[in-house]
């Protein structure tokens, strides 16, 4: 018997190393969310960049599938069966209603100096994100 997570409370198989989208998707389920205007949404950038596979993992909302390990026992909640929160639009804020900028774990920003990077004789920073999950 294989592993499973609860999705909108229907056990969903999961496999080592599987993201919650990995999961949705060999379970044959393609979208689990719509947009404002009803059109499906669910896989498609499939590496953090977009926002098409919200869901929600154990209570925690707006988690992107792609990127979020499917741990066995996991209740994930998708947009299919209640309303997708969404912000305000940007263009109807005052500055003084600019949402707080989400902080990074104090590990997950490294910068380093590469001697010539970019074809330069000048030291330039480089960004990188390194994996703090082990």
């Amino acid at each position: 018997m294989s592993d499973t997570i609860l999705v909108d409370g229907r056990p969903v198989a999961v496999g080592p190393d599987q993201t919650v989208a990995a999961a949705l998707l060999a379970a044959g389920i393609r979208s689990w969310r719509t947009t404002r205007k009803g059109r499906p949404r669910g896989l498609f950038c499939g590496i953090g960049v977009c926002f098409d596979c919200l869901v929600t993992v154990n209570g925690r909302g707006s988690v992107r599938a792609c990127l979020v390990p499917a741990r066995p026992g996991d209740v994930v909640t998708t947009g299919t069966t209640e309303p997708v929160a969404t912000e305000e639009p940007v263009a109807t804020r005052t500055p003084d209603q600019e949402p707080a900028p989400a902080e990074a774990p104090a590990d997950a920003l490294v910068e380093e100096s590469v001697p010539g990077a970019f074809g330069s004789s000048v030291d330039a920073p480089v960004h990188h994100v390194g994996r703090t999950d082990g």
